[in-house]
């Protein structure tokens, strides 16, 4: 029993863990190479994509996509997807996807003439399941050295930690008021049933 306890928590905290990561804003700082659409068909990874925006695209299942390509610093390269999040999940509230685009385009740059820009994301990239982080803005930075904080990201962590304490300061409350009183209840209860048993089996049989 402590085994599948200690699962289902590893379990939870995991899950936790893996919406953290996934959902607040997440900055890189990359020069942009390429910008391109292309025809996606959502299929086992279509929780990884926004919610298809028009009738067509829903009845069919697939839907045109933008894409921006990148490298980073070290000449690695990144590749983000560029979708609107409309008023579903995660609330980013992007409706610019059209004009981000563009402005992409317009940054496209070479390693002998870099122009860094910051993308502000969220998501994650995996090629297996071919995920893509999803593009939210595009702002220019003076090169690949620049450290952005993440303010928001850091305030809704705060955030989450104080209600996360709250919740479990009142939990230990109501525990302290109304279970651990049963608890104890129900142990003296089985005690005092318990002595009753044994001192009847210790009583001699009478002749």
């Amino acid at each position: 029993m402590k085994y599948v306890k200690w699962t289902v928590l590893v379990l939870l905290w995991a899950v936790v863990a893996a919406f953290l990561h996934y959902t607040p804003p997440q900055h890189d700082i990359v020069r942009i190479t390429d910008t391109y659409e292309k025809r996606e068909t959502p299929g086992a990874n279509r929780w990884f994509w926004s919610q298809a925006g028009s009738s067509s695209a829903a009845a069919t299942g697939g839907r045109d996509v933008f894409f921006i390509q990148t490298r980073r610093a070290d000449d690695s390269v990144m590749v983000y997807r560029n979708e609107d999040t409309g008023w579903g999940w995660p609330p980013y509230f992007k409706f610019d996807t059209s004009n981000l685009q563009a402005e992409a385009n317009d940054r496209r740059s070479t390693g002998a003439e870099p122009d860094w820009v910051a993308i502000k994301h969220y998501g994650w990239r995996n090629e297996v399941l071919s995920i893509y982080p999803n593009a939210v803005s595009i702002r220019p930075v003076a090169g690949p050295e620049v450290r952005i904080i993440p303010w928001t990201s850091i305030a809704l962590l705060v955030v989450l930690a104080a209600v996360f304490w709250a919740l479990y300061v009142r939990w230990r409350r109501f525990r302290k008021r109304r279970i651990d009183p049963v608890l104890e209840d129900m142990g003296d209860n089985l005690d005092d049933a318990g002595g009753r048993l044994r001192g009847f089996f210790r009583r001699s049989p009478k002749d």
